[in-house]
């Protein structure tokens, strides 16, 4: 009989929360704040000297920041697209991992927002891109693939928001319900009130919850609602954003496999940072038993099924400019093989497609540390597919007068660099304030199978 029990779950859930911080989190989240701040930088100093702070040129109009951005994007379709479908299929296991993936979406994607408006130029005049009611009778022109990829991305940001806030109801309601109203901050002159101040934040985010019958029938038909809502408008904005290069002429992009490709390609990156997380977060928090090597097992199997489909889309890429009798798109293809940035082209199979094969064997699929050395390549490797597919075709596009060579400054560095900061920040922060694990439904999960087994 399993010893699982309501208070033993939520004692140990909850626990993170209410006890000091270790000195590895304060570690991890004061170097995360202070790589924050290069993002900061990088920002201050291209808004004070213009956009050639950064490496593009007259050829490579799109660089790091839409590399970058194509890359959070995909963080962020992979945790809602899981949780949601996980929840639609009645998958159990997704109890251990959704809360993770589902902030890990919300993160990614307000990282990601950053960068297309940094992209325009004039940051400040981006609120054009709205088509909100003026005098000068501006709108935005709809038969542009940019403004689709505004309203899909802010459509995919309000249902996620909201699906990740409304499984996070009854939680707050555990915490409000726990929290002890008379600790304080004694600071010697004055008395800060912790206790009540944080009655008074979960009280209100868990919007009066008393977990009665009725509650519980509103909030899962509305969660349903939510997963069924999210599971088509995430591919259909990933693809949005896949059909934005597709249209174009250039080589490279010009690619019906494109909304697929961007949308397995998405899932297979995210799941590897959904692997990053967890793994550190179990040992961490002692959540081994919330968070298995079953649960990682899981994830393991479809990043190789998704990964499977990537690699078969790489050598369909090939195949396709191979088969088209384009000048330009063999062109292109030679190019990543054999050119400048070759490199990054062969690092990014190494990462994707040789790694990967580790995790048909059972053995390493349960082991952490290879878990995580083939999450971190992932990572790594999907990064560097964006960077394939964004510099490599703007810089040896039709015309060989038009051929530029691409290269980081130092301000691109820190963009970059401040954009990781910023995700793992935020979501550190957040483990401080809310379970990684949902409460209530891992009770629904384990308490009916104790029962069961009674």
């Amino acid at each position: 009989m399993s010893s699982f029990t309501a208070q033993k779950i939520t004692d140990d859930l909850t626990a993170p929360i209410f006890r000091r911080p270790s000195l590895a989190w304060v570690a991890g989240f004061l170097t995360s704040f202070a790589l924050m701040h290069a993002l900061v930088i990088a920002v201050a100093a291209y808004v004070w000297g213009g956009y050639g702070a950064f490496g593009v040129n007259s050829t490579v109009g799109w660089g790091n920041d839409i590399a970058s951005y194509i890359y959070w994007i995909g963080i962020a379709v992979a945790g809602t697209l899981v949780s949601s479908i996980l929840l639609l299929f009645r998958q159990k296991w997704r109890t251990g991992v959704n809360r993770a993936t589902e902030a890990m979406t919300v993160f990614a994607i307000n990282i990601a927002g950053l960068f297309p408006l940094i992209h325009t130029g004039r940051p400040w005049v981006d609120f054009w891109l709205i088509p909100h009611p003026n005098d000068l009778a501006l709108y935005p022109q709809f038969k542009s693939p940019i403004v689709w990829d505004v309203f899909a991305i802010t459509g995919y940001a309000t249902t996620s928001v909201l699906f990740f806030y409304l499984g996070l109801i009854p939680d707050f309601a555990t915490l409000r319900d726990r929290v002890n109203p008379k600790l304080a901050l004694n600071l010697g002159f004055v008395s800060i009130p912790i206790g009540k101040l944080q009655r008074m934040l979960y009280s209100s985010l868990s919007l009066g919850w008393k977990g009665t019958a009725a509650n519980w029938r509103h909030y899962e038909r509305a969660y349903s609602q939510f997963a069924w809502i999210s599971t088509p408008l995430v591919i259909g904005m990933h693809s949005t954003i896949a059909t934005l290069l597709a249209v174009s002429l250039v080589p490279g992009w010009h690619a019906s496999c494109f909304p697929p490709y961007f949308v397995s390609g998405a899932i297979f990156g995210g799941l590897a940072m959904a692997l990053l997380l967890l793994v550190p977060l179990r040992s961490a928090f002692k959540l081994q038993e919330y968070i298995t090597l079953d649960h990682l097992d899981k994830l393991a199997k479809i990043m190789l099924g998704v990964g499977s489909i990537v690699t078969y889309i790489y050598a369909i890429e090939f195949f396709s400019a191979w088969y088209s009798e384009s000048q330009f798109e063999k062109g292109q293809f030679l190019y990543r093989l054999f050119g400048g940035h070759a490199w990054a082209f062969w690092l990014m199979l190494f990462c994707n497609v040789v790694c990967l094969q580790l995790f048909w064997f059972k053995r390493f699929r349960r082991n952490v540390w290879t878990l995580l050395f083939v999450a971190f390549m992932v990572n790594i490797g999907m990064w560097l597919e964006r960077f394939n597919i964004i510099v490599l075709s703007l810089e040896h596009d039709h015309l060989p007068v038009n051929w530029n060579h691409y290269a980081f400054t130092g301000f691109d560095y820190l963009l970059l660099a401040g954009s990781f900061g910023m995700f793992f920040f935020q979501f550190l922060l957040f483990i401080r304030v809310a379970p990684i694990v949902a409460i209530a439904e891992v009770k629904q999960t384990l308490l009916h199978k104790t029962n069961h087994h009674a």
